[in-house]
């Protein structure tokens, strides 16, 4: 047996993701409905912005969110947050979450209505304390 560090997911592993997901979950009498997202915010051709996440039993999980630097304070992460809400109320999910470091977006997450579920402590560098956020829908 080798290990090799992949950089993407293809179309094969990303196969066999979903189908292995969906079968154990089946297995243990639960529904997976595994879905991959991204939402891009654009401006003819430019990305403005992008939101990534996945969805899988109730809950929705955004990975990733940014706005390119230049675009920033206008309004255009809250679009991208209420693209991705409206995805799950369509998917009938309970919850969204997602995770954010202290230095980058906790207060952003807090006005769109996430809550603190907890946070951990980065011992040697506060603003890399990981704080945890939940949206109840």
């Amino acid at each position: 047996m080798t290990i090799e560090n992949v950089v993407s997911v293809d179309e094969t592993i990303g196969t066999i993701l979903d189908k292995e997901f969906e079968q154990y979950a089946e297995k243990n009498g639960v529904h997976c409905n595994y879905e991959e997202f991204s939402f891009l915010a654009k401006e003819g051709e430019e990305v403005l912005g992008v939101i990534t996440g996945k969805a899988y039993y109730k809950e929705v999980h955004v990975q990733d969110l940014i706005v390119v630097e230049k675009y920033r304070k206008q309004h255009i992460g809250m679009k991208l947050l209420s693209k991705v809400e409206e995805y799950a109320r369509e998917k009938n999910v309970e919850n969204i979450n997602l995770s954010t470091y202290a230095f980058q977006a906790p207060e952003f997450y807090k006005k769109y209505g996430f809550q603190v579920e907890f946070i951990r402590e980065n011992k040697g560098e506060p603003k890399l304390n990981k704080i945890f956020l939940v949206k109840y829908l």
